[in-house]
């Protein structure tokens, strides 16, 4: 048993200890987590509205529009979101913005006195840190991110007031199932019985209306209870005999926004028509199509539905040519993933990852034997810009250590 760290040990040391306690990274379940939360009477939060928010993409999206509407309504609001790009603060905003070291520090110390002999994942330690520095602080409104799931994701310990499904795809089927049918069935145990649920996908599969009706949750899907149209510049969004017409076009995809705006009808929450268009223009996310100088963007897309949508916007674009680095995990479908992408990109360059899942440099060679092979992620943009034009677009994608990655290398270069 590794020595009991304190409130003194820095939030390094702790994440290290944290990282060391569970033999597996993924552990899905409520059991463990529950006895511990009791212990910490975090089984609730009485003070504050919950949104929960699952989805194969889009939920990080979804809870940074859902976050800037609600502070625009003047709510105060807690986020916890996962996983971090550079620095693990990322994972818990309040009112904005993130929260020092020490907080954290507190939040793993409670954790730790509570949690005697129970065995925490990484996941479930930052979970519970969230919940309870949202205990402390007591915003309006928190969101809860879930990360892997939802049935059995840490989130779920705690009952929400609204579920929030974004989209339904494959990704972790080892631990979801390799249909859409099954993975709905995850997604859907958010919801909660005789509580608002809302699905973004346009196309779910029958067996999220079949796990709406079992959980007794009451579910609005796009194409059914409300829907969406749009021109070059706005957007229309229809709910029952509510319209709003010429909203702004979020820099987040279309399917996701409408739901968070329709989501946020079903609260009791006084939110201005003004406060829907003032987050809509307004909403931006770390690694979703961040543009770093003049030709680089960067995006987390590390699954078939996300490709597929950065393929979208890249069509939408109106680059001379594209110049794609490509780095990713080998237990990702990176096959799938790279398909969308093929017939729009130009010339391509891959690295392998330093992390342990990634994929190396033969499995990148192999899955684009057309690409310029680079030792790291910082050597593969050096070369992609190097090569690139003013009017060209280099775009960086694969997973968020790869726009991790890229995000050092741009701020230490030169």
């Amino acid at each position: 048993m590794s020595p009991r760290l304190t409130a003194n040990h820095s939030l390094a040391e702790w994440l290290e200890h944290i990282l060391a306690l569970h033999p597996s990274e993924i552990d899905l379940g409520l059991d463990r987590l529950r006895h511990v939360a009791q212990r910490m009477a975090l089984l609730s939060l009485p003070n504050s509205t919950v949104i929960t928010v699952a989805g194969t993409n889009g939920k990080g999206t979804s809870c940074a529009l859902l976050e800037q509407i609600l502070s625009q309504a003047g709510y105060r609001v807690g986020v916890f979101s996962s996983p971090h790009i550079e620095r693990y603060n990322e994972r818990v905003r309040i009112d904005g913005q993130e929260l020092p070291d020490q907080a954290h520090v507190d939040a793993f110390n409670a954790i730790a006195s509570a949690q005697q002999r129970t065995s925490l994942t990484f996941f479930e330690y930052s979970a519970l840190g969230a919940l309870w520095l949202f205990a402390q602080h007591q915003p309006d409104v928190v969101l809860l991110e879930v990360g892997l799931g939802g049935r059995l994701d840490a989130t779920n310990v705690i009952d929400t007031d609204l579920a929030l499904i974004t989209t339904i795809d494959l990704d972790h089927q080892e631990y979801l199932g390799d249909s859409r049918d099954s993975v709905a069935v995850e997604k859907a145990g958010i919801m909660r019985a005789n509580t608002p649920a809302v699905c973004g996908d346009p196309k779910p599969p029958q067996t999220l209306f079949d796990a709406a009706k079992q959980h007794q949750a009451d579910l609005l899907c796009r194409d059914r209870d409300f829907s969406v149209t749009r021109t070059d510049t706005t957007w229309q969004l229809q709910l029952g005999s509510q319209q709003w017409q010429q909203l702004p076009l979020p820099a987040i995809p279309l399917d996701n926004a409408a739901a968070v705006v329709v989501a946020l009808q079903q609260l009791p929450l006084a939110i201005s028509d003004a406060a829907i268009r003032a987050g809509l223009a307004q909403v931006s996310v770390p690694g979703r199509l961040e543009r770093l100088g003049n030709n680089l963007v960067l995006d987390v897309a590390h699954n078939p539905q996300a490709a597929r949508y950065l393929a979208q916007w890249l069509q939408q674009q109106q680059a001379s040519k594209v110049i794609a680095v490509c780095a990713m995990l080998g237990d990702k479908d990176m096959r799938n993933s790279v398909a969308p992408l093929l017939p729009l990109v130009d010339s391509w360059y891959t690295a392998p990852l330093n992390v342990p899942r990634a994929a190396d440099a033969a499995t990148m060679q192999q899955l684009l034997p057309q690409a310029i092979c680079c030792d790291s992620v910082a050597a593969a943009i050096e070369q992609a810009c190097a090569v690139a034009r003013e009017t060209d677009l280099v775009i960086l994608f694969g997973s968020f250590y790869t726009v991790a990655q890229a995000k050092q290398y741009w701020r230490q270069r030169r």
